[in-house]
Parts: structure tokens; C-alpha cells; sequence
């Protein structure tokens, strides 16, 4: 069976070594401790059985020296074992992490004392580097917790692990909910799709805004995670806007002062040069009108730039602590088309720039009134103006802003994302700088300024939020 065809055994087919059966350590320290009596017992043992006493003294004498045998070889035992056992049990403790378990007996006289005196060292350096872990756990969660970006931590089934006050504040959930959703649950499966850098839109608050995704790895108990940690550069990326828009009105303003300040004189001169030239009167009228519409529309594109300078000139705001009612009441009382209802809210002074403030409420105010005035297109196709167009203006405190809304009744927005493009208007007599120029006065104020269609009833909600203490200039 076990033998190849040649006759000689097959390898493959031997049986396998058998293991050496090994007595544990306990057993083996007993054994050494009775072998080490055993020639002086056996000796002893001799000498007793050769005295002339009685054979009952004699085996009571043996049982004696025995039973003290085993009594000694025991303790041998006992010495030798449970100081190790000891050492064991403090050693199983620091793999649990309790760390208020020492070896007894520490001592530098001795071979054990030294193991002893090694594991409690061991012992003392791992507690000492879990507190310091402790205290750098907390002071990352501290800090995570503090920073104003969302920062968001997924494992690699892209179920969120963690998530920061900042990423609940933008997400509008708790963290008790968030954890352990999907990314594409909570709407962030486009942030791990897209490559660190990226600039990409997540509509949660401002459908306009644009987040900065910063994504990188890392691994926790071996298991690779992904963070991602979003900023929103919309502010700057406006600021960068407005930059270019104010460099382009200042070039064009230049050039075209430079060129309608001659039109305009040399339209005067030559008027003034028909009415003294031999001319029939209709050509004269004609002159003397073309050369005046010349002159108007110089006026009139030289108000227009004007108008535009304004936005690439305006200055810093001054603060000075301001109460919020008498401004809203004044502007509300500025319209009169119609009636503007404020709502008062809590009674707050804010650090402000009044004159700026009041003006960037004038033009939204404005806006509104013009829009909860504007006709609309019934279902038999006439345009009818709205039967009772209102304005109302309200205001609330939230933990660290205010926050001021504008609602009209008005037909709304059909894309509220041009309202702040420069020059951009659905006015026949409008600039376009209106909007424009109201968010620069919010945004240098630390606040944002929000447009949106009412999700319950027909028109439009301007959202002004605004910092209760100072902004940081």
C-alpha cells in the first residue's frame, strides 16, 4: 500500500512525526523541587530504618520527613510560580488597557525584582502615553468641533463616521442622524467623485454657492477612511467678480468720459453755429434737433456711468452701534406706491454703517414694491396688475445673527441666480446695479444677502443676514 511501484517506499506517504508531549512549567517546577530532595530523603529514609527503634517508629519518622518533603517542595513551588503569575496578570491588564495593576517585589537585588521592577516601568509609560492619546483625541475633537468648515470623515462603504458642528449646521440635521448614512443619503456623494480641488455645487442653503472640495486619506485601525473637508469660496469668488467688473467700469468710464465730454461740447458749438448759419427752417429744425439728441444722450450715458461708478467707489463702512426699528420704520415709510407692513421682531442695536444700511434696504424695498406691482400674464393671456400688492419686512434673532426678510406677493424670480450679475435687469429703465450693489453693502457688513421664490404662495423673499456683533474688518 505504502511502496511504489519499484518496490521501495513511498515518501509522500509516510506518517508524520509525532509531537513531544512537553509537561507544563507548573508541573515541571514541582517535579524539579521533589527530585532535588529525593537522594536526601532516600539517604535519611536508610539511616532511620537502620536504628534499633520500633517499626512504628520508624514508619512514623518516614512519614514525618515526607509529608515535610512535600511541604517544602510546595512552597519551592509557590515561590517560584506565583511571583510569574503575577507578572501574567499585570501583563494581560496593560493589553486591556488597565493600566493601575505593579508587579509586587519590585527590587534591584534580584534577577525577578528586576523583571518586576522592568514591567512596572512598561506600565507607567504606556499610562502616561494613553493620557497624553486622550488628551490629543480631545484636543482634535476640540478642535473639529471649532473649526467653520464641514468636515465630513467616510469609511470605504461611504457611510459618514464622522461629521463636525460646522457640516450639521450645513447639512440642517443633528450628527445623531447623520452618522452611519450613505453619502449619497445626505447628498455629498458628489464630493468623493470628484478630484481634491474641485470647485463644486452643493445646493443645501444658497443654490448659488459654490464649495471647494479638499478630499485625502487616512487610515483608522487599518481600515482606510476619506475625509473631506468642504469650504465655501462663494464670497471670495464674488470678491474676485467684483474686482473685475469694477476694473472694467473704471476703464470704460475713462474712456468714454474721455470722448463724451467733446461730443457733448462740439454738439453745443454747432448749434450754436446753425442758429447763426443761412438755412431754411426745416433744416435748421432738423439740425438744431439732431445736434440736441446728441447732447441729451451724452447726458444721459454720462449719468449712466455715474451711476455704474458708484460700484467700483464704495467706501468701506463705518460702524457705529445703530438700533435696528427706527431704520426699517424710515425706509418702509420712503415707499409710497404702496404700504410697506413691518413686523417688528426683538428690539437689537447692531454695529452698522446707517447710511449704507439704509441704502441697501431702500433699493431692496424698492424691488419689492416694483415687483408686487408688476403685472402679470392671467389665464386669458392679459397682463392685470395684482389685485393687493403687499411688502412686508420682518426681522429675528438667531444664536449669533439677525436675520431680516423682504416678502412680496409679486410673480418671483423665473431665475434668481442672474439677480446679482452686474448690468443684468428685467427692467425697461433699470441699471442692474441695484442688487449688485446691496450685496456689496451686506457682504462688507459680514452678512450675505439671499433672493428666493416663496415655496408656499406666489413671490419673492429677500433674506439679509447680518452678524449681532461687530465683523471683523
Amino acid at each position: 500500500m505504502g511502496s511504489s511501484p519499484l518496490g521501495k517506499p513511498n515518501p509522500t506517504l509516510r506518517k508524520p512525526p509525532r509531537k513531544r508531549v512537553r509537561l507544563l512549567y507548573e508541573r515541571r517546577i514541582s517535579l524539579f523541587s521533589l527530585f532535588v530532595a529525593l537522594p536526601g530523603m532516600l539517604v535519611s529514609g536508610v539511616f532511620i530504618w537502620m536504628q534499633a527503634w520500633s517499626v512504628e517508629s520508624r514508619f512514623a519518622l518516614i512519614f514525618v520527613e515526607l509529608f515535610t518533603w512535600w511541604l517544602l517542595a510546595m512552597a519551592l513551588h509557590e515561590q517560584t510560580t506565583r511571583p510569574l503569575q503575577t507578572l501574567a496578570n499585570v501583563i494581560a491588564a496593560l493589553r486591556e488597557e488597565d493600566y493601575s495593576f505593579r508587579a509586587r517585589g519590585a527590587a534591584t537585588d534580584d534577577a525577578l525584582g528586576e523583571l518586576s521592577l522592568e514591567v512596572n516601568a512598561l506600565a507607567d509609560l504606556l499610562a502616561e502615553q494613553r493620557i497624553r492619546a486622550i488628551e490629543a483625541t480631545a484636543l482634535v475633537r476640540r478642535v473639529v468641533e471649532e473649526i467653520e468648515v464641514p468636515l465630513f470623515t467616510f469609511d470605504p462603504d461611504q457611510i459618514l463616521r464622522l461629521v463636525n458642528s460646522a457640516g450639521e449646521r450645513l447639512l440642517q440635521q443633528p450628527s445623531v442622524r447623520l452618522l452611519g448614512r450613505t453619502a449619497a443619503e445626505i447628498g455629498l456623494d458628489g464630493c468623493l467623485s470628484v478630484e481634491s480641488g474641485t470647485l463644486a455645487p452643493l445646493h443645501f442653503h444658497d443654490p448659488n454657492a459654490r464649495w471647494l472640495v479638499r478630499r485625502s486619506s487616512f487610515r483608522q485601525k487599518g481600515v482606510p477612511h476619506t475625509l473631506i473637508v468642504l469650504s465655501d469660496v462663494s464670497r471670495a469668488l464674488r470678491e474676485e467678480e467684483r474686482g473685475a467688473w469694477q476694473r472694467l467700469i473704471r476703464v470704460l468710464g475713462h474712456e468714454l468720459n474721455n470722448s463724451l465730454t467733446p461730443i457733448k461740447s462740439i454738439a453745443g458749438s454747432l448749434n450754436a453755429q446753425v442758429s447763426q448759419t443761412v438755412l431754411d427752417a426745416d433744416a435748421r429744425q432738423d439740425f438744431q434737433r439732431g445736434l440736441a439728441i446728441i447732447g441729451t444722450r451724452a447726458d444721459s450715458l454720462n449719468r449712466f456711468l455715474q451711476a455704474y461708478r458708484r460700484l467700483a467707489q464704495m467706501p468701506p463702512p463705518v460702524f457705529c452701534k445703530t438700533p435696528l426699528l427706527p431704520i426699517v420704520e424710515r425706509v418702509a415709510g420712503f415707499e409710497t406706491r404702496l404700504r410697506v407692513r413691518v413686523v417688528p421682531g426683538p428690539d437689537i442695536q447692531l454695529m452698522l454703517d446707517a447710511d449704507q444700511f439704509e441704502h441697501m434696504l431702500i433699493n431692496l424695498v424698492r424691488n419689492a414694491a416694483e415687483a408686487a406691482m408688476e403685472p402679470r400674464r392671467s389665464e386669458s393671456g392679459f397682463h392685470e396688475a395684482t389685485l393687493d400688492p403687499q411688502v412686508v419686512m420682518h426681522w429675528d434673532l438667531t444664536e449669533k445673527d439677525l436675520v431680516l426678510t423682504i416678502d412680496d406677493n409679486g410673480p418671483g424670480f423665473l431665475n434668481p441666480s442672474n439677480a446679482f450679475v452686474p448690468f443684468y435687469t428685467t427692467k425697461p429703465a433699470g441699471s442692474g446695479i441695484g442688487l449688485v450693489l446691496s450685496r456689496q453693502i451686506a457682504e462688507a457688513h459680514g452678512g450675505s444677502i439671499e433672493l428666493l421664490n416663496l415655496s408656499d404662495k406666489k413671490g419673492c423673499r429677500a433674506r439679509i443676514v447680518l452678524p449681532q456683533a461687530q465683523p471683523s474688518v
